[in-house]
């Protein structure tokens, strides 16, 4: 099928095309803004409450204290970490 047959049936199948009127049209874009509005702060209330709710819950509950390490960990250089690698790999 040519480029220039595909635009000829392209065209005739937008004729049959039911076209919504301009009245329609606005007024389907204002529905469109007024759910889209309604749905913003419905969800916006959720998060606020779920936030607010879950900030003063973490107020109520009692914080824990750090625990303590009782013995420091060790520390041990890279050059000694790279040759007991190499030693090891070696054997």
């Amino acid at each position: 099928m040519s480029f220039i047959q595909y635009l000829k049936d392209t065209q005739g199948e937008l004729r049959h095309v039911a076209w919504p009127t301009r009245l329609q049209t606005i007024v389907y874009t204002i529905l469109v803004i007024l759910i889209s509005v309604g749905v913003s702060l419905y969800l916006g209330l959720f998060d606020y409450l779920f936030t607010t709710g879950l900030s003063r819950f973490l107020l109520v509950v009692p914080a824990s204290q750090p625990t303590s390490i009782q013995q420091p960990l060790e520390t041990i250089s890279p050059a000694v970490e790279l040759t007991n690698i190499a030693t090891t790999s070696l054997q």
